[in-house]
């Protein structure tokens, strides 16, 4: 049976479940709602064109903020690979921040830029930098000393060193963190939404709450869930293990 079946039978399953034992124990839909109330809830979110504006805003800072995430990451990792010094000071700042969760520094980031969108990008921006800098300081610092020793025989030096052997042989590294990158700055931005005036999925999420509508809130978890599993399914493993079998790494 394939993956996808599967997956789709223990999903139907775990509704299903839901549903009997909402059903059996009597909770009200302002506890806990039942799938068919979810679906309902969702529906007219849709419909209503809430929940679309709601995913616009939220996409639109998450591809600020990631697009932001890559390439400050890189660069910073690049550096940090390259610079003993740097790698010995604001590397392990860089670590020692990798520690913080990211909606911590949304205070600071009010106070800096305010209540808008910058400090909600702020704060998608460093979720994802931090992990991208760690994964693409190791994909250089990983590179195999033969294929340096081979390319100095063949006369490479310098910044054709750089660009035609160390860099490509630190992609699947980078292709790792990007991934581990969106979902930082995906989580991030689900935090900061919670705090911010909206739109977003995770402004539509705390205004659900604060009004009981716990069908809502059940219904943009799922479609949180939903969007986190499919983008890293269907797009960020299927990348990784293409560059991975590319690059002649798969077992």
């Amino acid at each position: 049976m394939k993956a996808g079946v599967k997956r789709l039978i223990f999903f139907a399953s775990l509704f299903i479940i839901w549903e009997v034992v909402v059903l059996l124990i009597g909770w009200s839909p302002a506890v806990m709602p039942k799938p068919s109330n979810v679906a309902v809830a969702l529906y007219q979110g849709f419909m209503d064109k809430t929940l679309l504006y709601d995913l616009g805003a939220s996409f639109k800072r998450l591809g600020v903020g990631l697009f932001l995430a890559l390439i400050i990451g890189t660069l910073l990792g690049i550096w940090l690979a390259k610079s003993k010094t740097a790698d010995e000071t604001v590397g392990t700042l860089v670590l020692a921040l990798q520690s913080v969760p990211s909606i911590v520094w949304l205070p600071l980031a009010i106070i800096w830029f305010g209540f808008n969108e910058t400090a909600i990008i702020f704060i998608v921006t460093l979720g994802g930098t931090l992990v991208m800098t760690i994964n693409m300081r190791m994909g250089i610092k990983s590179v195999p000393p033969l294929y340096i020793k081979a390319a100095s025989t063949m006369g490479a030096s310098g910044v054709e060193m750089f660009w035609k052997i160390i860099l490509p042989a630190s992609v699947p590294y980078a292709v790792t963190g990007a991934r581990l990158a969106w979902a930082f700055a995906w989580r991030a931005l689900m935090a900061a939404e919670l705090l911010s005036m909206g739109p977003g999925l995770g402004y539509t999420l705390k205004y659900a709450a604060d009004f009981g509508q716990m069908s809502l809130v059940f219904g943009v978890i799922i479609i949180i869930c939903v969007i986190g599993s499919v983008v890293d399914l269907v797009i960020f493993q299927r990348f990784e293990k293409n560059v991975i079998r590319r690059w002649g790494l798969d077992s």
